[in-house]
């Protein structure tokens, strides 16, 4: 078995490009950094590192060596923080996956709901956006928007349950044309600027091109980003138009108006899929009563 403490100082070393930096960032003498990767090297049976001018490169094989361990050390990083959460008697847990703005919004709401049945509860909150890295423990509960026409998602170890489907709406500048409107056309968009806050294709994304394309144009885009608060400001700097769901929509900066959309009307659903080995656990089952709650009461501001 290899020793996790010298892949850790493999990493630090690739990372930081020589074993002088690798040392000061870790605390440690230079001697001792060279040490490890020997004891490594002779564990591994592979050449580490090579000279190059006066200091040293990694081979491939290190840097595939230092890539794949990050899986490992994570998994031995939990083993530790479980390990001293049992000897500090903080051995109840929650973990919650979800996208931004379901943790912005019903989060707060949700854990106060679960730590008002265990007083002692620590929850572990992770994005499960398609460009984030997932949690350190399995979710408990993993909440996540689909396309409805798409196949449902069906997690193994988890059972689904439905908490709302949600109109998208159109984010104008206060001043545009069409914020006079009561409503707002798709084909009404199709000349527009739009700033785009899905780069990374999420299933919200795949509903909004889907309903431009139905509407008989693709999107041209002035911006293209991964944040929808920042796509907001970017809208009030006059930059274009954007679509949203309400959820995204609860805290509206001033000089924005919100339109609902017709023609077609794009919808989202959002699910929560909660382990099964959990399903009955008090703190999962207020959570997961609070979240239930406030997706029948989502609405923009």
């Amino acid at each position: 078995m290899l020793n996790p403490q010298r892949l850790r100082v493999l990493q630090a070393v690739v990372a930081a490009g020589s074993i002088q930096a690798a040392a000061r960032n870790l605390h440690y003498s230079p001697a001792t950094i060279s040490q490890h990767l020997s004891a490594l090297a002779r564990e591994t049976d592979l050449v580490l590192f090579e000279r190059d001018g006066r200091g040293i490169r990694p081979t491939s094989a290190a840097q595939h060596l230092a890539e794949h361990a990050a899986e490992a050390l994570a998994g031995l990083d939990r083993l530790a923080r479980l390990a001293e959460d049992l000897r500090h008697g903080r051995s109840t847990h929650l973990s919650i996956a979800c996208f931004s703005s379901a943790s912005q919004q019903w989060l707060p709401d949700a854990i106060t709901a679960a730590r008002r049945v265990e007083r002692e509860l620590t929850v572990e909150v992770s994005l499960n956006e398609p460009h984030a890295a997932p949690g350190p423990r399995p979710a408990d509960i993993d909440i996540r928007n689909e396309v409805p026409e798409e196949v449902e998602t069906h997690l193994e170890g988890y059972t689904r349950e439905v908490l709302m489907l949600e109109e998208l709406h159109a984010v104008l500048p206060a001043d545009h044309d069409l914020a006079g409107q009561g409503s707002v056309s798709m084909s009404q968009l199709s000349q527009e600027m739009w700033v785009d806050h899905d780069i990374h294709d999420s299933p919200t994304g795949r509903i909004i091109r889907s309903a431009c394309q139905a509407a008989g144009y693709s999107p041209v885009f002035s911006a293209r980003l991964d944040d929808h608060h920042a796509a907001l400001s970017l809208i009030r700097a006059g930059l274009g138009i954007t679509v949203l769901p309400p959820l995204a929509l609860l805290d509206m900066p001033e000089g924005l108006v919100v339109r609902q959309l017709s023609d077609p009307t794009p919808v989202r659903r959002i699910v929560a899929h909660v382990r099964t080995s959990q399903a009955s656990s008090p703190v999962v089952v207020a959570a997961l009563s609070s979240l239930q709650h406030q997706a029948t009461t989502t609405s923009p501001s």
